[in-house]
């Protein structure tokens, strides 16, 4: 289902996780849930991820994560501002020491001048702030923005684990 480096990355990071005694959880809207399947393909992982939100209708990330309608409204949502409020509210929600939140234009519609397909924006959010990335992808496959998508999602995950926000 995941390719080898998708599943290698994610059981690297929950030997971290598991190492200095964290827990990750996911806030995902254009990856709908696979940054937090990827993590559950490893054995034991139910020790370290505290679960996953797919939220990936403007509703959900309001009602689920505590996006507030006002951030979505202003800056739409794919923006940083949007990812880092989603994986704040994962944290609080699902109460883990680091949510990862992915929130993007994967095609092969739906983008815009402003926000192309292959835009992604992520966020980490930790007990000492929030980090954010963002990318593009460019004008990819739908699969291939979100397989990237996941890869980077789980980078920034493990970049922030090792040496926090």
């Amino acid at each position: 289902m995941f390719d080898l480096d998708i599943r290698s990355r994610a059981a690297e990071l929950l030997n971290i996780s598991k190492e200095r005694g964290f827990t990750v959880a996911t806030v995902e809207s254009c990856t709908g849930g696979l940054v937090c399947g990827a993590l559950t393909t490893v054995a034991g992982s139910s020790s370290m991820v505290q679960g996953g939100l797919v939220t990936y209708a403007n509703e959900a990330k309001v009602a689920l994560a505590g996006v507030p309608i006002e951030l979505i409204e202003k800056h739409g949502a794919v923006s940083e501002p949007v990812a880092r409020s989603m994986a704040e509210g994962g944290k609080g929600r699902l109460n883990a020491t680091y949510v990862v939140s992915i929130t993007g234009v994967a095609g092969p519609g739906g983008g815009s001048v402003e926000k192309p397909v292959g835009l992604v924006h992520f966020a980490c959010a930790g007990s000492s702030g929030t980090k954010h990335r963002e990318k593009r992808f460019g004008e990819q496959s739908r699969d291939e923005i979100r397989r990237l998508s996941v890869l980077e999602a789980l980078d920034l995950l493990r970049e922030t684990v090792l040496t926090g926000p």
